[in-house]
């Protein structure tokens, strides 16, 4: 009996040193460094849909990132199983050990690519910088544009999502659908028309599309946002006296709705026979005529006080604004000869 306890205690003194080297064994291979020679820098992979914790691993060491695939493997099993690899594409940091990928790819922190959509642009204009970006094409994103309903309770006119594609630097996955994009931006758009705008407008008598219509008119007639608010003015002066805003963008637009663009404005472009030619009919467009950003969208909201009813372009970006007929025809006689 003495030798079959004492056999049996050394076979589990055994069996301890055997899972304790094992542990240090699977320690040691998960903090070991990449395979000599690494890569340079940091490294992008890719794990796709349907891939198993083991094609992940021969992936991995087939590209040279991991030493073993077995380390990798069991320590998926013992530290993080069930969690699932999320797929996508991930930066390797250079020098990452085993324990600091698997940590990526169970956290799905996944890579990101930024892309800038700037202040004024259309939707048709928006479609072109997402497809630049390698994500969807064109054709993708003018059908996500089309889909009205993620504003339908903000504004129930509405054909497209024009003027609600909001201007910001958005950061998508590297399969980021159109349409992902595109709820993106219009939740951000909702996320900043708050409460309090909706109730200034109301203040104002306008509506959420009136008030994007006004602020894409500001947007594209000025950069500057200490004339923004008296743009803002002149239209809204304008407006309550019932004159035409006799703005040269809404023309521009109409020009591009029916066709590419050349970049001129012609005084016979002045009398196309168009609903968004303010120069032919008195009030605002029928829409949006651009996206504009939050210091347009606020110039729109919180117009100046002064009395102005006319401005002309200096050439260099900024404006004259006059009160009467007689003081804009002598700046326009000064600055657009």
């Amino acid at each position: 009996m003495r030798g079959l306890r004492t056999s049996i205690k050394a076979a589990l003194w055994t069996a301890q040193l055997l899972i304790l080297g094992g542990w240090v064994w699977l320690f040691l291979e998960s903090r070991a460094p990449r395979p000599s020679p690494r890569p340079a820098g940091p490294a992008v992979f890719e794990i796709e849909r349907g891939w198993t914790v083991r094609t992940v691993a021969d992936e991995l060491k087939s590209r040279g990132l991991i030493r073993k695939t077995t380390p990798f493997v069991l320590f998926y099993e013992f530290f993080h199983a069930p969690r699932s690899l999320k797929a996508g594409e991930y930066e390797l940091p250079a020098g990452a050990r085993t324990r600091e990928i698997l940590g990526l790819f169970v956290g799905g922190r996944i890579r990101l690519h930024p892309l800038t959509v700037p202040e004024g642009l259309t939707g048709a204009e928006t479609a072109e910088v997402f497809a630049a970006a390698g994500f969807e094409t064109r054709e993708a994103f003018l059908s996500a544009f089309a889909a009205t309903e993620t504003v339908a309770l903000l504004d129930p006119r509405a054909a497209d999502l024009e003027g609600y594609l909001f201007p910001e630097t958005y950061h998508f996955s590297k399969g980021t659908t159109a349409a992902e994009a595109v709820e993106r931006m219009t939740s951000q758009f909702k996320s900043v028309f708050s409460p309090a705008w909706r109730r200034r407008a109301a203040e104002l008598s306008l509506d959420v599309r009136e008030v994007v219509t006004l602020a894409s008119l500001i947007e594209k007639e000025t950069a500057s946002p200490e004339e923004k608010p008296l743009v803002s003015a002149v239209f809204h002066n304008r407006l309550k006296l019932g004159m035409k805003l006799d703005c040269d963008p809404t023309v521009i637009y109409a020009l591009k709705k029916l066709g590419p663009w050349n970049g001129r404005l012609r005084t016979k472009d002045l009398k196309l026979d168009s609903p968004y030619n303010t120069y032919l009919y008195p009030g605002l467009p029928p829409g949006p005529i651009c996206n504009p950003g939050r210091a347009s969208l606020e110039a729109a909201l919180h117009p100046s006080e002064a009395d102005y009813l006319y401005f002309v372009s200096r050439n260099d970006g900024t404006h004259v604004f006059s009160r009467t007929l007689r003081e804009h025809a002598t700046a326009v006689l000064q600055y657009q000869r």
